[in-house]
Protein backbone atom coordinates (compact mmCIF):
# COMPACT_ATOMS: atom_id res chain seq x y z
CA UNK A 1 0.00 0.00 0.00
CA UNK A 2 1.16 3.74 -0.96
CA UNK A 3 0.60 5.89 1.03
CA UNK A 4 -0.41 9.47 -0.69
CA UNK A 5 0.50 13.72 -0.07
CA UNK A 6 -1.96 16.11 -0.10
CA UNK A 7 -1.44 16.73 -4.02
CA UNK A 8 -1.99 12.77 -4.99
CA UNK A 9 1.54 11.81 -5.51
CA UNK A 10 3.29 8.87 -4.21
CA UNK A 11 5.21 9.70 -0.63
CA UNK A 12 5.96 6.78 1.71
CA UNK A 13 5.26 2.58 0.64
CA UNK A 14 3.90 1.48 3.71
CA UNK A 15 4.28 -1.95 3.25
CA UNK A 16 7.19 -3.74 4.32
CA UNK A 17 8.99 -4.02 0.99
CA UNK A 18 9.22 -2.07 -2.58
CA UNK A 19 9.51 -4.71 -5.63
CA UNK A 20 9.63 -2.42 -8.17
CA UNK A 21 13.19 -2.40 -10.05
CA UNK A 22 15.56 0.03 -9.06
CA UNK A 23 15.66 2.49 -12.12
CA UNK A 24 18.74 3.92 -10.70
CA UNK A 25 20.57 0.71 -9.61
CA UNK A 26 20.64 -0.44 -13.72
CA UNK A 27 21.70 3.45 -14.49
CA UNK A 28 24.58 3.71 -11.74
CA UNK A 29 25.56 0.11 -12.75
CA UNK A 30 26.21 1.53 -16.60
CA UNK A 31 27.44 4.38 -15.87
CA UNK A 32 30.07 2.19 -13.62
CA UNK A 33 31.11 0.21 -16.87
CA UNK A 34 30.83 3.31 -19.47
CA UNK A 35 34.09 3.84 -18.19
CA UNK A 36 35.27 -0.19 -18.86
CA UNK A 37 33.26 0.57 -22.29
CA UNK A 38 36.05 2.95 -23.56
CA UNK A 39 34.91 6.10 -21.60
CA UNK A 40 38.60 6.45 -20.19
CA UNK A 41 39.79 6.40 -23.90
CA UNK A 42 37.83 9.64 -23.71
CA UNK A 43 40.20 11.76 -21.53
CA UNK A 44 43.22 10.05 -22.75
CA UNK A 45 42.79 10.92 -26.59
CA UNK A 46 41.82 14.34 -25.68
CA UNK A 47 45.40 15.21 -22.99
CA UNK A 48 47.23 13.73 -26.36
CA UNK A 49 45.35 15.25 -28.94
CA UNK A 50 45.31 18.60 -27.23
CA UNK A 51 48.85 18.65 -24.79
CA UNK A 52 47.00 20.47 -22.21
CA UNK A 53 48.20 20.26 -19.08
CA UNK A 54 43.86 20.22 -17.50
CA UNK A 55 42.98 17.13 -20.20
CA UNK A 56 45.94 15.61 -18.85
CA UNK A 57 45.82 16.30 -15.16
CA UNK A 58 41.58 14.44 -15.49
CA UNK A 59 43.13 11.69 -17.89
CA UNK A 60 45.71 11.15 -15.30
CA UNK A 61 42.68 10.38 -13.17
CA UNK A 62 41.84 7.18 -15.42
CA UNK A 63 44.65 5.38 -14.06
CA UNK A 64 45.54 3.43 -11.49
CA UNK A 65 48.33 4.77 -9.05
CA UNK A 66 51.49 2.28 -8.91
CA UNK A 67 50.96 1.39 -5.26
CA UNK A 68 49.48 3.95 -2.61
CA UNK A 69 47.00 6.78 -3.15
CA UNK A 70 43.74 6.81 -5.48
CA UNK A 71 42.32 8.08 -8.80
CA UNK A 72 39.34 8.05 -9.71
CA UNK A 73 39.72 4.91 -11.68
CA UNK A 74 40.37 3.38 -8.96
CA UNK A 75 36.53 3.22 -7.99
CA UNK A 76 34.97 1.16 -10.87
CA UNK A 77 35.61 -2.12 -9.53
CA UNK A 78 34.87 -1.60 -6.27
CA UNK A 79 31.52 0.17 -6.97
CA UNK A 80 30.61 -2.44 -9.35
CA UNK A 81 31.09 -5.00 -6.19
CA UNK A 82 29.18 -2.27 -4.15
CA UNK A 83 26.29 -2.43 -6.60
CA UNK A 84 25.59 -6.42 -6.94
CA UNK A 85 25.37 -6.05 -3.26
CA UNK A 86 22.71 -3.34 -3.46
CA UNK A 87 21.00 -5.84 -6.09
CA UNK A 88 21.25 -9.10 -3.30
CA UNK A 89 17.81 -7.88 -1.23
CA UNK A 90 15.92 -7.57 -4.55
CA UNK A 91 16.71 -10.53 -5.68
CA UNK A 92 18.48 -13.63 -3.10
CA UNK A 93 15.92 -11.23 -0.26
CA UNK A 94 12.68 -11.39 -2.42
CA UNK A 95 13.32 -15.27 -3.25
CA UNK A 96 13.66 -15.82 0.87
CA UNK A 97 10.44 -13.93 0.88
CA UNK A 98 8.61 -15.81 -1.67
CA UNK A 99 9.42 -19.37 0.74
CA UNK A 100 12.98 -20.41 -1.21
CA UNK A 101 15.04 -21.60 1.36
CA UNK A 102 18.19 -20.74 2.65
CA UNK A 103 20.35 -23.90 1.56
CA UNK A 104 18.50 -23.55 -1.78
CA UNK A 105 19.87 -19.90 -1.95
CA UNK A 106 23.24 -20.67 -1.12
CA UNK A 107 23.72 -23.27 -3.49
CA UNK A 108 22.22 -20.70 -6.19
CA UNK A 109 25.26 -18.03 -4.85
CA UNK A 110 27.72 -20.59 -5.35
CA UNK A 111 26.82 -21.48 -8.21
CA UNK A 112 26.88 -17.83 -9.17
CA UNK A 113 30.22 -17.56 -8.19
CA UNK A 114 31.68 -20.65 -9.56
CA UNK A 115 30.35 -18.83 -13.09
CA UNK A 116 32.10 -15.55 -12.18
CA UNK A 117 35.48 -17.32 -11.54
CA UNK A 118 35.01 -19.10 -14.23
CA UNK A 119 34.52 -16.19 -16.42
CA UNK A 120 36.95 -14.56 -14.81
CA UNK A 121 39.62 -17.51 -15.73
CA UNK A 122 38.36 -16.65 -19.51
CA UNK A 123 38.79 -12.77 -19.50
CA UNK A 124 42.55 -13.94 -17.89
CA UNK A 125 44.27 -16.21 -20.28
CA UNK A 126 41.38 -16.55 -23.17
CA UNK A 127 40.95 -19.87 -24.95
CA UNK A 128 44.10 -20.64 -25.89
CA UNK A 129 45.84 -23.95 -24.81
CA UNK A 130 48.71 -23.52 -21.71
CA UNK A 131 51.16 -25.57 -21.66
CA UNK A 132 51.42 -25.73 -17.50
CA UNK A 133 49.24 -24.52 -14.66
CA UNK A 134 52.10 -21.92 -14.34
CA UNK A 135 51.04 -20.29 -17.32
CA UNK A 136 47.32 -19.57 -15.83
CA UNK A 137 46.38 -16.45 -13.60
CA UNK A 138 43.78 -17.39 -11.55
CA UNK A 139 43.02 -14.43 -9.72
CA UNK A 140 40.49 -12.06 -11.38
CA UNK A 141 38.09 -9.14 -11.06
CA UNK A 142 35.12 -11.38 -11.79
CA UNK A 143 36.67 -14.28 -9.52
CA UNK A 144 37.43 -11.41 -6.28
CA UNK A 145 33.51 -10.22 -7.56
CA UNK A 146 32.47 -13.80 -7.19
CA UNK A 147 34.34 -14.88 -3.95
CA UNK A 148 32.72 -11.64 -2.35
CA UNK A 149 29.74 -11.88 -3.16
CA UNK A 150 29.39 -15.02 -2.08
CA UNK A 151 30.21 -15.03 1.31
CA UNK A 152 28.61 -11.43 1.41
CA UNK A 153 25.41 -12.88 0.45
CA UNK A 154 25.94 -16.05 2.90
CA UNK A 155 25.90 -13.46 5.53
CA UNK A 156 23.12 -11.80 4.39
CA UNK A 157 21.36 -15.23 4.19
CA UNK A 158 21.86 -16.48 7.73
CA UNK A 159 22.58 -12.65 9.85
CA UNK A 160 20.14 -10.00 10.99
CA UNK A 161 21.42 -6.23 10.28
CA UNK A 162 22.87 -6.03 13.32
CA UNK A 163 25.27 -8.59 12.92
CA UNK A 164 25.76 -7.80 9.05
CA UNK A 165 27.25 -4.68 10.39
CA UNK A 166 29.04 -6.12 12.79
CA UNK A 167 30.79 -8.69 10.01
CA UNK A 168 31.39 -5.53 7.78
CA UNK A 169 33.87 -4.18 10.76
CA UNK A 170 35.12 -7.32 11.60
CA UNK A 171 36.97 -7.91 8.15
CA UNK A 172 38.28 -4.43 8.01
CA UNK A 173 39.67 -4.10 11.03
CA UNK A 174 40.55 -7.79 11.31
CA UNK A 175 42.51 -7.27 7.92
CA UNK A 176 43.94 -3.85 9.41
CA UNK A 177 45.41 -5.69 12.43
CA UNK A 178 46.74 -8.45 10.64
CA UNK A 179 48.59 -6.86 7.96
CA UNK A 180 49.56 -4.06 11.16
CA UNK A 181 51.51 -7.01 13.36
CA UNK A 182 52.27 -9.43 10.54
CA UNK A 183 54.99 -9.36 7.26
CA UNK A 184 56.60 -11.32 4.77
CA UNK A 185 59.40 -13.18 6.22
CA UNK A 186 62.72 -10.71 6.32
CA UNK A 187 60.51 -7.78 6.48
CA UNK A 188 59.84 -5.40 9.72
CA UNK A 189 56.16 -6.28 11.28
CA UNK A 190 53.54 -4.02 9.63
CA UNK A 191 55.32 -3.02 6.11
CA UNK A 192 53.59 -2.75 3.31
CA UNK A 193 55.58 -2.70 0.24
CA UNK A 194 54.98 -5.01 -2.31
CA UNK A 195 57.31 -7.55 -1.66
CA UNK A 196 57.10 -7.63 2.29
CA UNK A 197 53.17 -7.00 2.87
CA UNK A 198 51.75 -10.18 4.82
CA UNK A 199 48.66 -10.25 1.88
CA UNK A 200 51.18 -10.67 -1.13
CA UNK A 201 53.25 -13.22 0.83
CA UNK A 202 50.12 -15.39 1.61
CA UNK A 203 49.05 -15.14 -2.37
CA UNK A 204 52.48 -16.56 -3.34
CA UNK A 205 52.29 -19.25 -0.80
CA UNK A 206 48.55 -20.21 -1.37
CA UNK A 207 48.06 -19.57 -5.52
CA UNK A 208 48.72 -21.56 -8.17
CA UNK A 209 49.90 -20.40 -11.61
CA UNK A 210 50.87 -16.56 -11.85
CA UNK A 211 50.31 -13.81 -10.36
CA UNK A 212 49.91 -10.36 -12.34
CA UNK A 213 53.03 -8.99 -10.93
CA UNK A 214 55.00 -11.38 -10.50
CA UNK A 215 54.89 -11.23 -6.72
CA UNK A 216 52.03 -9.38 -6.07
CA UNK A 217 48.62 -10.04 -7.78
CA UNK A 218 45.99 -6.90 -7.15
CA UNK A 219 42.90 -9.22 -6.99
CA UNK A 220 44.89 -11.89 -5.03
CA UNK A 221 42.96 -14.59 -2.79
CA UNK A 222 43.81 -13.11 0.42
CA UNK A 223 43.17 -9.44 -0.22
CA UNK A 224 39.64 -10.32 -1.11
CA UNK A 225 38.96 -10.53 2.50
CA UNK A 226 38.10 -6.82 3.03
CA UNK A 227 36.53 -6.60 -0.26
CA UNK A 228 33.84 -8.77 1.40
CA UNK A 229 33.20 -5.74 3.21
CA UNK A 230 32.44 -4.19 0.38
CA UNK A 231 30.06 -6.15 -0.68
CA UNK A 232 27.97 -6.09 2.65
CA UNK A 233 27.69 -2.31 2.15
CA UNK A 234 25.89 -2.59 -0.92
CA UNK A 235 23.54 -5.09 0.62
CA UNK A 236 23.14 -2.72 3.41
CA UNK A 237 22.16 0.25 0.99
CA UNK A 238 19.76 -1.80 -0.97
CA UNK A 239 18.18 -3.34 2.18
CA UNK A 240 17.55 0.24 3.22
CA UNK A 241 16.48 1.15 -0.10
CA UNK A 242 14.14 -1.85 -0.33
CA UNK A 243 12.35 -1.27 2.81
CA UNK A 244 9.48 1.08 2.53
CA UNK A 245 9.21 2.49 6.23
CA UNK A 246 10.99 5.77 4.90
CA UNK A 247 10.59 8.37 2.51
CA UNK A 248 12.44 7.94 -0.35
CA UNK A 249 14.22 11.21 -0.20
CA UNK A 250 15.11 10.33 3.84
CA UNK A 251 16.94 7.38 2.30
CA UNK A 252 18.79 9.16 -0.29
CA UNK A 253 19.50 11.77 2.47
CA UNK A 254 20.83 8.56 4.68
CA UNK A 255 23.28 7.20 2.26
CA UNK A 256 24.82 10.55 1.15
CA UNK A 257 25.41 11.37 5.22
CA UNK A 258 27.19 7.83 5.81
CA UNK A 259 29.05 8.29 2.45
CA UNK A 260 30.90 11.69 4.26
CA UNK A 261 31.07 9.97 7.38
CA UNK A 262 33.06 6.70 5.50
CA UNK A 263 35.04 9.67 3.26
CA UNK A 264 36.01 10.91 6.64
CA UNK A 265 37.12 7.78 8.45
CA UNK A 266 38.82 6.86 5.06
CA UNK A 267 41.20 9.65 5.34
CA UNK A 268 41.88 9.24 9.08
CA UNK A 269 42.82 5.70 8.49
CA UNK A 270 44.92 6.53 5.53
CA UNK A 271 47.50 8.05 8.05
CA UNK A 272 48.01 4.72 9.34
CA UNK A 273 46.89 1.99 6.74
CA UNK A 274 47.46 3.99 3.00
CA UNK A 275 44.31 3.68 0.95
CA UNK A 276 45.51 1.26 -1.56
CA UNK A 277 43.67 -0.55 -4.01
CA UNK A 278 46.47 -3.08 -4.64
CA UNK A 279 45.77 -4.49 -1.40
CA UNK A 280 41.80 -3.05 -1.00
CA UNK A 281 42.87 -1.76 2.43
CA UNK A 282 40.63 -0.97 4.98
CA UNK A 283 40.96 2.71 4.69
CA UNK A 284 40.78 1.98 0.57
CA UNK A 285 36.77 0.16 1.72
CA UNK A 286 35.85 3.48 3.92
CA UNK A 287 37.15 5.55 0.63
CA UNK A 288 35.21 3.67 -2.17
CA UNK A 289 32.30 2.82 0.32
CA UNK A 290 32.15 6.50 0.74
CA UNK A 291 31.86 7.84 -3.05
CA UNK A 292 29.76 4.38 -3.91
CA UNK A 293 27.00 5.50 -1.40
CA UNK A 294 27.34 9.64 -2.52
CA UNK A 295 26.63 8.35 -5.71
CA UNK A 296 23.91 6.01 -5.28
CA UNK A 297 22.51 8.61 -3.35
CA UNK A 298 22.41 10.81 -6.10
CA UNK A 299 20.95 8.13 -9.13
CA UNK A 300 18.59 6.85 -6.61
CA UNK A 301 17.52 10.74 -5.96
CA UNK A 302 17.24 11.92 -9.07
CA UNK A 303 15.87 9.22 -10.84
CA UNK A 304 13.35 7.23 -8.37
CA UNK A 305 12.79 10.33 -5.91
CA UNK A 306 12.72 13.15 -8.77
CA UNK A 307 11.47 11.08 -11.40
CA UNK A 308 13.83 12.08 -13.96
CA UNK A 309 14.61 8.71 -16.08
CA UNK A 310 14.95 9.61 -19.57
CA UNK A 311 18.80 10.72 -19.24
CA UNK A 312 19.54 7.99 -17.91
CA UNK A 313 18.72 5.24 -20.19
CA UNK A 314 21.79 5.42 -22.04
CA UNK A 315 23.79 4.06 -19.14
CA UNK A 316 20.67 1.75 -18.05
CA UNK A 317 21.60 0.13 -21.57
CA UNK A 318 25.08 -0.38 -20.65
CA UNK A 319 23.93 -1.58 -17.21
CA UNK A 320 21.70 -4.51 -18.46
CA UNK A 321 24.26 -6.37 -20.02
CA UNK A 322 27.46 -5.20 -17.78
CA UNK A 323 28.81 -9.08 -17.33
CA UNK A 324 28.49 -9.29 -21.11
CA UNK A 325 30.34 -6.43 -22.33
CA UNK A 326 32.79 -6.51 -19.86
CA UNK A 327 34.20 -10.22 -21.53
CA UNK A 328 32.71 -9.01 -25.13
CA UNK A 329 36.30 -8.44 -26.21
CA UNK A 330 37.55 -12.07 -25.91
CA UNK A 331 35.02 -12.70 -28.68
CA UNK A 332 34.21 -9.74 -30.53
CA UNK A 333 37.54 -7.57 -32.36
CA UNK A 334 35.72 -3.78 -31.18
CA UNK A 335 38.76 -1.95 -32.90
CA UNK A 336 37.99 -3.60 -36.42
CA UNK A 337 34.39 -3.41 -36.03
CA UNK A 338 34.63 0.36 -35.18
CA UNK A 339 36.91 0.97 -38.19
CA UNK A 340 34.46 -0.72 -40.14
CA UNK A 341 31.82 1.69 -39.13
CA UNK A 342 33.41 4.78 -38.62
CA UNK A 343 37.18 4.41 -39.92
CA UNK A 344 36.42 7.40 -42.97
CA UNK A 345 35.30 9.65 -39.99
CA UNK A 346 38.31 9.57 -38.38
CA UNK A 347 39.96 10.08 -42.04
CA UNK A 348 37.61 13.36 -42.63
CA UNK A 349 38.26 14.66 -39.15
CA UNK A 350 42.08 14.43 -39.35
CA UNK A 351 45.14 15.09 -37.30
CA UNK A 352 45.42 15.19 -33.90
CA UNK A 353 41.39 15.16 -33.01
CA UNK A 354 41.00 11.97 -35.47
CA UNK A 355 42.00 9.81 -31.98
CA UNK A 356 39.42 11.48 -30.41
CA UNK A 357 36.56 10.85 -32.53
CA UNK A 358 37.18 7.32 -32.81
CA UNK A 359 37.33 7.11 -29.12
CA UNK A 360 33.81 7.96 -29.21
CA UNK A 361 32.88 6.19 -31.48
CA UNK A 362 34.42 2.82 -30.44
CA UNK A 363 32.39 3.46 -27.47
CA UNK A 364 28.92 4.05 -29.59
CA UNK A 365 29.75 0.94 -31.54
CA UNK A 366 29.94 -1.12 -28.34
CA UNK A 367 26.31 0.19 -26.92
CA UNK A 368 24.52 -0.38 -30.09
CA UNK A 369 25.12 -3.40 -29.95
CA UNK A 370 23.88 -3.21 -26.55
CA UNK A 371 21.06 -1.13 -27.70
CA UNK A 372 19.69 -4.70 -30.03
CA UNK A 373 20.28 -6.84 -27.25
CA UNK A 374 18.00 -4.47 -25.36
CA UNK A 375 15.83 -4.33 -27.60
CA UNK A 376 15.96 -8.06 -28.19
CA UNK A 377 15.12 -8.43 -24.25
CA UNK A 378 18.23 -10.64 -24.25
CA UNK A 379 20.91 -10.26 -20.90
CA UNK A 380 23.45 -12.51 -19.55
CA UNK A 381 22.36 -13.64 -16.52
CA UNK A 382 24.76 -14.87 -13.73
Amino acid sequence: MTAKKADGTADVNTSPFTYERLYSLDALRGFDMFWILGGEEIFHTLAKATGSPFWGSIANQFTHPDWNGFHLYDLIFPLFLFLAGVATPYSIGRELEKGASRPQLVLRVIKRAAILILLGLLVNNGLKTLKSIDEIRFASVLGRIGIAYMFANIIYLYANRKWQIAWFWFFIIGYWLLLKFTSAPGFAHGDLTMPGNFASYMDRLLLPGKLYLGIHDPEGLFSTIPAISTGLLGILAGALLKTGHQHKGRKAFILAVVGVIFLVIAQVWNLDFPINKNLWTSSFVMQVGGLSLLLLALFYYVIDVLGYKKWAFFFKVIGMNSILIYISSKFINWNYATNGFFGWLGEWVGSPYNIVVMAICFIMVKWMFMYFLYRKKAFLKV
